[in-house]
């Protein structure tokens, strides 16, 4: 008998076990396993990383890069003995990882956290492991040769990895599989920053804008501190940056103000973390070079950049390292303290939005980091009687929460996170004025520097439906909808109401005035409750908000607005009056249709037909309308629609812009057709 199948037998009697056991064993139990796997995950990446840093910069570069102080505290080569070698240097670790990436597991470039997000709403089971090792090997490379990463993003992909193998190989529930593949994503951020009640809570947080996962939260807990643990016993104990501010005290209220800018500042400076880096991220995909080609050039890019603010490299802790310490900060130049937020911005934005392997938090806390700084040495001439601390600590501290706790959507995990790196627990109270300003700051935009996370649960139930049943979108309400057996007035009496009701045999109509235009819905459950005279009417009983649908929505639309526990709704016109009702039975009915007309459209498409990808023109005519318009010749499938980071499943809502990366099914005769419809000149 085969490993293999041993291996399937094993898995299958656990996942029996997992079916039958109760929350706490479950959970006790996987918990363990994925914490332990994170645990090792980052230690085995962490050396993986501080061997290619040796090679690529130490050895070939001569230069060796500051470390924090958990890892010696090594100041760092003062300068470059060959110079011209490190954009060389950059430039080669770019092209290796992409390759690395391209040949074996291209879902594995950019920075990971965002994938094992996207995998938590669509499907925990589709991180692949060959995927976690790519990426652990093409980051410890991008990074190690001077790159502008993250060590996280891979620790958090193979925790996540671990989580999803997990939901294969013991049949895990839908539910439980996202809560293990978030549990993963936790763990492995908690473990590598030596942050475990952080870690625990961005298990919880970090798959929402708006919304925490409260089921993932104690199963977090467990498996964060397993995998800290794990950590801890090969790398010590000691915070990541030390106990830098411990003797901090909050003392002076005049310091509220001070850190209320400091989240005013933080705030601007994440808007332009996320918009500098899908920005480029999108540039990069439009440059007409090979795709294992770009993290080279935006490798080259960043090894010219650190020619003149060499505190790009790499992960940059070495440099908050300095940044939190007085004599150190004052050494630097005033205007490399200045620029340190925004080269690092540029860096990161070329290293890993153009294809490159790594994270994307540790730079944001980096970035959030140097913000503090430089606002500090601007107002350290003021003095401590206007509540300007002698130490930069707390500012840099106060920084790194609010910038990137803001623009992950993630305040109260990156807050203990930070807390936890610097052991600086007594900064938390006066920290939240900082971290709540840019917070709110950051979410008047709704922007975020992670965008497979969705809104909150609700959303993410709708999404996970309409990736089950994807033609959703391609169904008008209009078609779907039956025309109404009872249509009562606001004016008619309760008893005239109730016998309608039962003559039609249904629980409840729409009511409308005498107009015709629609004022709410009669339940029959309401009306029998009623002691009502014979002249009593109806108007009292209308519910005004039940739930209503237009007529130009699609099922979708129609699906996201029906509350939990109602069968039906009311499908109105522009003109708000009634064209028809909705029930779940008339979704079905047209979803089988549609289905049912997509098989004959499939059945029409010879075997002489071919896959081809088109980038959307802005001369195309059907830019700006939806695939549900039918601007295609029938034979035509599309298949899905790219957009910048974001792949769309082909539903008829989907709107076509200039610049989406189209995938079309179609007969070979017909491929140079839809080709100059898609892209005319």
């Amino acid at each position: 008998m085969s490993i293999r199948v041993r291996l399937r037998g094993v898995g299958a009697g656990l996942g029996r076990w997992v079916s039958y056991a109760g929350y706490l064993q479950k959970w006790l139990v996987l918990g363990t396993f994925i914490g332990i796997i994170a645990g090792l995950g980052a230690v085995a990446f962490y050396s993986l990383l501080r061997l290619a840093s040796h090679v690529f910069l130490g050895l070939i570069g001569g230069y060796f890069v500051p470390q924090p102080a958990a890892e010696d505290g090594f100041l760092g080569t003062p300068h470059f003995p060959t110079w011209w070698l490190i954009p060389i240097i950059v430039c080669l670790g770019g092209l290796l990882s992409g390759a690395i990436v391209y040949i074996f597991a291209p879902e594995a470039e950019g920075h990971g956290t965002n994938a094992a997000i996207d995998a938590v709403h669509r499907n925990p089971r589709m991180i692949r492991s060959r995927a976690v090792i790519v990426k652990m090997i093409a980051s410890a490379i991008t990074i190690g040769s001077g790159g502008s990463g993250g060590r996280e993003g891979p620790t958090a992909q193979i925790s996540a990895g671990f989580g999803s193998l997990l939901a294969r190989t013991l049949n895990l529930s839908p539910e439980d599989g996202r809560i293990a593949v978030s549990m993963g994503i936790g763990s492995g951020i908690g473990a590598i920053f030596g942050a475990p009640l952080g870690g625990a809570v961005l298990a919880a947080g970090i798959i929402y804008r708006e919304d925490f996962e409260v089921k993932a939260l104690v199963p977090g807990l467990i498996s964060s501190s397993v995998g800290y643990t794990v950590w801890g016993l090969f790398q010590g104990f000691t915070p990541l940056f030390g106990y830098t501010a411990s003797n901090y005290r909050f003392d002076q209220p005049i310091q509220l103000l001070w850190f209320a800018v400091i989240g005013v500042a933080a705030g601007l400076v994440g808007l332009a973390y996320a918009k500098s880096y899908y920005s480029i991220a999108g540039l990069s995909k439009r440059l007409q070079v090979p795709r294992m080609l770009r993290p080279a050039i935006g490798g080259l890019a960043v090894g010219l950049l650190a020619l003149a603010v060499p505190q790009v490299l790499g992960t940059g802790y070495g440099w908050v390292q300095q940044a939190l310490d007085r004599s150190t900060l004052m050494a630097l130049p005033l205007w490399i303290v200045l620029v340190l937020p925004f080269a690092k911005i540029l860096a990161t934005s070329l290293s890993i939005g153009t294809g490159g392997s790594g994270g994307i938090f540790g730079p944001g806390i980096v970035i959030g980091g140097f913000a503090g700084s430089a606002l500090w040495r601007l107002v350290e001439p003021l003095g401590q009687g206007m509540g300007v601390p002698l130490s930069p600590a707390p500012f840099v501290i106060v920084g790194m929460m609010a910038c990137f706790g803001a623009i992950a959507r993630a305040p109260l995990a990156v807050m203990l996170m930070v807390a936890e790196m610097t052991g600086t627990l007594t900064i938390l109270g006066p920290a939240m004025v900082a971290v709540g300003i840019a917070y709110l700051m950051v979410r008047r935009t709704d922007a975020t520097i992670y965008r497979s996370q969705l809104l909150d649960r609700t959303e993410a139930q709708s999404a996970r439906l309409h990736i089950g049943l994807p033609l959703l979108g391609r169904v008008g309400v209009a078609e779907a909808a039956v025309k109404p057996r009872v249509l009562l007035t606001t004016d008619m009496t309760v008893s005239n109401a109730i016998t309608q009701l039962e003559t039609a045999f249904v629980p409840g109509a729409p009511a409308v005035d005498t107009d015709g235009r629609f004022q709410g819905t009669v339940y029959m459950a309401v009306l029998r409750k009623l002691t009502a005279d014979d002249d009593t009417t109806i108007e009292r009983c209308v519910d005004a908000a039940a739930p209503t649908v237009s007529d130009g929505a699609d099922l979708g639309e129609a699906i996201d607005a029906l509350p939990e526990g109602h069968g039906w709704l009311t499908v109105l016109d522009d003109e708000h009056r009634v064209s028809g009702i909705l029930a779940i039975g008339d979704v079905v009915r047209a979803y089988h249709a549609t289905l049912r007309s997509d098989e004959r459209i499939v059945a029409q498409v010879s075997a002489d037909s071919g896959i081809t990808y088109i980038r959307m023109a802005q001369s195309s005519p059907l830019a700006g309308h939806t695939l549900a318009e039918r601007g295609l010749p029938d034979g035509v499938i599309v298949l899905s629609v790219r957009r910048g980071e974001e792949a769309l499943l082909a539903a008829g809502s989907v709107e076509l812009c200039a610049g989406d990366l189209v995938s079309v099914l179609a007969p070979v005769n017909m491929l140079a057709a839809v080709r100059a419809l898609l892209a005319p000149g």
